[in-house]
């Protein structure tokens, strides 16, 4: 039986690194504190309770882990040090060695994680007989195998954010030779349509517009309910009060045209997909064990551009993988480059423990991966700023975010075209609110369009 009494009047930090997953999850436990009388603690202010949501996508994300684990024990001596997320699951035994870790919840006990920390401050307080600030080390994990994942932690939940992250699936089925995902997150699970739409109808009410479904492999909906994701998106799309829904990720052998062409006419989905491709190499993606090809990618791409000429398209894709060859980097960078694409979303490969890809033989060096980076970066760059300019002068309607007082407000079009609108013309007044502007030249940093009030 949870006292929530006895955490009344403390003060929490909450971190997060990785995916809008782990944003969404994150700011989920913050609302079941604040709902207990636990305040968020502002800027520089000792914290009684620190929660660290973390990733472990690669190597350089367990590093900053470990950063921003040493740095919020060293910025909050004394506080309840609570760590979960991906790196908790995957080396929970490492992470309760650091100095100052108290506890360690693996992907199971994120949904309960309330329960946890009530037995790990009543706990800590008894060891030193009630003066939390100088006790030692709880050094508690808990961490199952994959197999045992199955708890399903819901979340819908804006954070500091106007968009709402509503969490519709958990896990990955497809031991892709380079991921640890599945065994951080364990199988894929959903909760029933349902559920969902009851959560979109709360967001509705709280003023939210804008809800982005996330997961792991969000288009691997339905395995635990024997539901399916178009039909998901249907009733999603019927909520009142819910201007716009995004679809954070799907995978395209999932990506079917029948949701396509739905999002094509839907009332709220908005014309954005967000693809992973990993690598324009069908030789890369056999080794990856991806489920699909080329020519499967290039077909879902031109769909797309068929129905919904306007769309933004987003692209994952993975270099310096093992195996990656120059031919095979220069087979994919071709293949990108002839893609009617909005933006790349580039990331090096990173030596994962215990992955199958470790047993491929060719390594690329560090430098030839960011040479690879480099390219990959430039053509992105070169798409989104064309995608951009064949929107200047057009009419569009933008949901703004709340800015700091004398800054530049910013919010996305439909087709999630960033925007930014002066400080002379920003008003508090637009914050979450649709308004309808006209799309100006680039900013001074080329990364939004000037907004010019109707």
């Amino acid at each position: 039986m949870i006292d929530s009494s006895v955490f009344q009047g403390k003060v929490a930090v909450y971190y997060t690194l990785g995916c809008k997953l782990n944003f969404s999850e994150t700011s989920t436990f913050a609302q079941m504190l604040d709902d207990m009388g636990v305040r968020t603690a502002e800027s520089g202010e000792v914290a009684d309770i620190c929660i660290i949501n973390t990733c472990s996508v690669t190597d350089v994300a367990d590093h900053k882990c470990r950063q921003a684990i040493h740095r919020l024990v060293r910025n909050n001596p004394g506080a309840l040090v609570v760590v979960t997320g991906c790196y908790a699951q995957l080396q929970p035994e490492n992470v309760s060695k650091i100095d100052g870790v108290d506890l360690v919840l693996g992907a199971n006990e994120k949904a309960t994680l309330i329960d946890f920390l009530n037995y790990a401050w009543t706990k800590k307080q008894s060891l030193n007989e009630g003066s939390f600030k100088e006790v030692t080390n709880l050094h508690q994990y808990f961490s199952v195998s994959t197999k045992e994942i199955k708890t399903f932690a819901p979340s819908c939940s804006r954070g500091n954010r106007t968009r709402y992250f509503l969490k519709v699936q958990d896990g990955c089925d497809y031991f892709c030779t380079y991921c640890t995902i599945p065994y951080a997150r364990g199988f894929s699970r959903n909760p029933d349509i349902s559920s969902l739409v009851a959560q979109a109808r709360m967001a509705a009410e709280a003023g939210g517009k804008e809800i982005v479904l996330t997961g792991v492999n969000i288009g691997d909906f339905g395995k635990t309910t024997h539901e399916r994701f178009i039909d998901l998106v249907k009733a999603l799309d019927q909520v009142d009060g819910i201007k716009r829904f995004r679809i954070s990720s799907m995978e395209p052998d999932l990506l079917d045209d029948e949701l396509i062409e739905y999002c094509a006419k839907s009332r709220a989905f908005m014309p954005h997909f967000h693809i992973p491709l990993q690598s324009g190499s069908d030789e890369i993606l056999r080794l990856m064990h991806r489920r699909y090809d080329k020519k499967l990618f290039a077909y879902k791409i031109n769909i797309i551009r068929q129905l919904i000429p306007d769309a933004f398209i987003g692209v994952d894709v993975m270099v310096g993988c093992r195996g990656e060859h120059s031919e095979h980097f220069e087979e994919c960078y071709d293949f990108l480059n002839n893609l009617d694409i909005t933006q790349l979303h580039v990331f090096p490969y990173s030596e994962r423990p215990g992955t199958a890809a470790l047993k491929i033989p060719y390594v690329v060096s560090e430098k030839e991966k960011k040479e690879r980076c480099r390219r990959l970066l430039e053509l992105s760059d070169i798409k989104k700023n064309a995608f951009y300019e064949r929107h200047i002068g057009k009419d569009a309607e933008v949901l703004f975010e709340k800015a700091t007082k004398g800054k530049s407000m910013h919010g996305f079009t439909r087709n999630y075209v960033r925007v930014e609108l002066s400080p002379s013309d920003s008003n508090e007044m637009y914050d979450n609110q649709l308004i309808n502007v006209r799309l100006g030249g680039f900013n001074s940093q080329k990364t939004a369009l000037k907004a010019i009030l109707l």
